[in-house]
């Protein structure tokens, strides 16, 4: 059986092109037009795929080859993709950046594991005819890889747009579909490698009022379209049959820290963790004064340094969460929220109290401590994964640990790649806590949610025997 997913991929000759802001214009602009968009995310990235799911009004589905298997991806896809119009991916960094000398896991793999058209952003500051090189540079790089138009953006004047239109569809055969002029005023700020995340936005409404224009304004809707619907059929993938838990009686409550300051969770991870019959509650560190009855807690990534002396005067919380640890809930913790648990975190000059659930102290730099794919080998015990396993996830951290106090936890995971803690552990343990800097995606991770879910029966049953 073939079906048609109607989809297209937008890449770029380089990281900072443009891609997400065009994106999410052109969801805006299609859905405008009353298309469901489905919309994805190539890589392991929070904060472009949330204004991705923004735009879209739907959540936004992250793939990543390193973090899943192929199967897993391509299911991933046809099951999202077929309950919408068209799908849209937005690509990262460069078209062929990838892992190694090969190209693993970049852009362009992809879009050939997807079989979907690529239309190419190119940022035309400071160049003329040579844009038509680069775009012919990548046509021949990997003739595989299906260019089926460009994109101009940051164009300076309407003759600056004739010459770089001209060479491209005269050196390279592909139609230019839009010329987006450059922006006098940046509606959407940056911090670190990319976009200012949407919670943090001053005006998100507004800033995607502004793309939607952009977009509507400047490049062809119908055309590009017409790209995605011409995608090669593409076989559907078998499905795996997965089973749906059922528990009798009452649902294991797992708590979701889900606010400004702890913003990062794959929409899979949610997705699995509700499949297998856990009930989500959305809990803010920032406005709750106590910790809601939950059986887990699950604390994802964020900007707790930006928010840390909001999340500092909330003491009541703080202690109501530190009490509940040491009564023995199960937390699971990525990255920001292992910052969170920890003593305090200095940031700026100023020392700021956070949970003082983990003995650590955290400092920050102006370089990423941790920055990209990570292989996770589990070699002590866990509240989570059984030893031996091993696990791929990603980083991304300004902060380091200070220091530890070891005579109160331990590590559990030796880092085979990537910088973890130290550059040779991750994984703090603390009574039922597992706290790190990798992120994991539930479906590259056997068990993950499963895990999650286990943990939180335990200690629902544990608090019944008790009760």
């Amino acid at each position: 059986m073939t079906n048609e997913y109607p989809r297209l991929i937008v890449a770029a000759l380089r990281g900072g092109a443009g891609k997400t802001v065009l994106s999410m214009g052109l969801i805006a602009a299609w859905r405008n037009k009353g298309l469901k968009v489905v919309p994805f995310k190539k890589g392991p990235d929070y904060i472009d795929a949330g204004w991705l799911s923004l735009a879209a009004g739907r959540p936004c589905y992250n793939l990543d080859s390193f973090l899943m298997e192929q199967d897993q991806l391509l299911r991933s896809f046809t099951l999202h993709a077929g309950k919408g119009r068209v799908a849209l991916v937005e690509g990262n960094r460069g078209l062929f950046d990838g892992m190694d000398l090969s190209g693993r896991y970049s852009t362009a793999e992809l879009a050939k594991s997807l079989i979907a058209p690529v239309v190419l952003v190119v940022d035309c500051s400071l160049v003329t005819r040579t844009s038509a090189a680069m775009v012919l540079g990548c046509q021949q790089f990997d003739p595989d890889v299906e260019i089926k138009g460009v994109v101009l953006n940051r164009v300076a004047r309407s003759r600056h747009e004739s010459i770089v239109r001209s060479s491209i569809e005269k050196y390279c055969g592909v139609p230019v579909i839009g010329a987006v002029p450059r922006q006098e005023v940046n509606v959407f700020p940056e911090r670190h490698l990319g976009l200012l995340p949407y919670e943090e936005h001053p005006a998100t409404a507004e800033a995607l009022a502004e793309a939607l224009k952009m977009v509507e304004a400047n490049i062809d809707l119908d055309k590009l379209l017409d790209v995605a619907r011409q995608a090669v059929p593409m076989k559907q993938p078998l499905r795996l049959t997965r089973k749906k838990a059922h528990s009798r009686g009452r649902r294991a409550r797992i708590g979701v820290m889900r606010d400004s300051a702890f913003q990062f969770y794959y929409h899979e991870n949610l997705e699995e963790l509700t499949r297998l019959g856990a009930t989500l509650v959305e809990i803010s560190a920032l406005r709750e004064k106590k910790l809601p009855e939950i059986d887990l807690l699950y604390i994802g990534g964020g900007f707790p340094e930006t928010h840390a002396e909001a999340l500092a005067e909330n003491n009541e919380f703080r202690m109501s969460l530190k009490k509940a640890i040491e009564c023995g809930l199960p937390v699971y913790a990525e990255c920001g929220g292992f910052m969170y648990l920890g003593e305090s975190l200095i940031f700026q000059g100023k020392t700021y109290p956070m949970v003082g659930a983990l003995p650590v102290v955290f400092g920050f730099e102006h370089r990423p401590q941790g920055h990209g794919y990570t292989i996770l080998e589990v070699r002590r015990p866990n509240p989570f994964f059984p030893v031996g396993s091993i696990l791929r996830g990603h980083e991304f951290h300004y902060s380091r640990v200070l220091r530890w106090k070891e005579n109160q936890c331990h590590m559990a995971f030796s880092v085979k790649r990537g910088h973890g803690l130290d550059g040779s552990w991750d994984g703090l343990c603390h009574r039922n806590v597992l706290a790190m800097y990798t992120h994991l995606h539930a479906l590259g991770t056997k068990g993950w949610a499963q895990a999650l879910i286990q943990k939180a029966v335990s200690s629902m049953r544990l608090q019944r025997a008790r009760g």
